[in-house]
């Protein structure tokens, strides 16, 4: 039987894996009182280590693994031996030599979650890296949209990815793992944006695009991530982007957003608001989604 190893991509996964995936946060979603089910992870420790700053994966991860009955030790990597010039294969040595059931990995560069599933013998998480990919956030929009759409065939539905898609990690596992599944996808950015994808329809702009969508996942624009100013200001960038009231209308749209948002930049206060946005819906299927994932890589990592 070929097991899961590590979650560095959404490419790890085998579409039946991402639906074992889903069923399972599907339970946990609907018995989340239920204790029995909620203990499988009874004496497993797990360590966080976030080279990157993080709110909502960071704490997601780490709820999900408390409700999953495992112990959490998150380090301090402004107090680790990284900020002293430590490599990262010393740090995965020595992370490894604590005997941990898995470790979840945020970092600012690309591929360091898979450089160090190299050299470490339980389970690697990806948490985001980089520019290139956000496994479980991709894992959690997808069952989001499901669960929108009450768990029927979600193959043909139309999504738009808004916003600074070129920067953005979400923007490429949710391409990677949406396509897989079959939705009709639209990148719609303006054109220091937009990455070279020459497979997938494409749009600078939003009203073109707005009677043709079900659903449009909204991104942050990261200007941490640009080297250059690309806006004069993020007003301005609003001024063609954002998602407000009165550009969705009255349409039957689910409207996404990673996080954190950009109030008034990325979605206006009154679509925030509005019941067809499930930003805090997408939160809390997070911790779901990542109780699936922690048991799932470490049970089976153990069979």
């Amino acid at each position: 039987m070929n097991l899961m190893k590590h979650l560095t991509s959404t490419e790890d996964l085998s579409l039946s894996e991402v639906e074992a995936i889903l069923d399972r946060t599907r339970r946990f979603k609907n018995n989340f009182k239920d204790n029995s089910i909620q203990r499988t992870l009874k004496d497993r420790l797990i360590i966080t280590i976030f080279f990157e700053n993080s709110t909502r994966t960071r704490s997601s991860f780490e709820v999900a693994a408390k409700r999953l009955g495992a112990e959490v030790v998150s380090l301090d990597v402004s107090k680790s031996s990284t900020s002293k010039g430590e490599t990262l294969y010393d740090t995965a040595s020595n992370l490894d030599a604590m005997m941990p059931d898995a470790i979840i990995v945020r970092h600012k560069d690309s591929g360091v979650p898979k450089i160090l599933s190299n050299y470490i013998s339980c389970p690697i998480l990806n948490a985001g890296d980089g520019s290139h990919a956000h496994p479980s956030q991709a894992l959690l929009d997808l069952f989001t949209i499901k669960e929108h759409f009450n768990f029927g065939e979600i193959r043909g539905k139309r999504i738009a990815i808004v916003g600074d898609i070129k920067n953005s990690r979400v923007a490429n596992s949710n391409i990677e793992l949406l396509g897989r599944m079959g939705l009709d996808i639209t990148l719609v950015a303006p054109p220091h944006f937009m990455p070279k994808r020459p497979s997938l329809k494409q749009s600078h702009a939003l009203e073109p695009i707005l009677d043709e969508v079900d659903i449009i996942m909204s991104l942050r624009t990261q200007i941490e991530r640009h080297s250059n100013a690309t806006y004069a200001s993020l007003k301005d960038y609003a001024r063609d982007f954002c998602i407000t009231k009165d550009r969705i209308g009255d349409r039957d749209i689910l409207l996404l957003h990673p996080g954190p948002v950009n109030r008034n930049i990325d979605i206006d206060d009154e679509m925030l608001s509005d019941p067809r946005c499930k930003v805090l819906t997408q939160v809390q299927n997070g911790v779901f989604v990542r109780m699936s994932i922690l048991e799932k890589l470490i049970l089976d990592s153990q069979a």
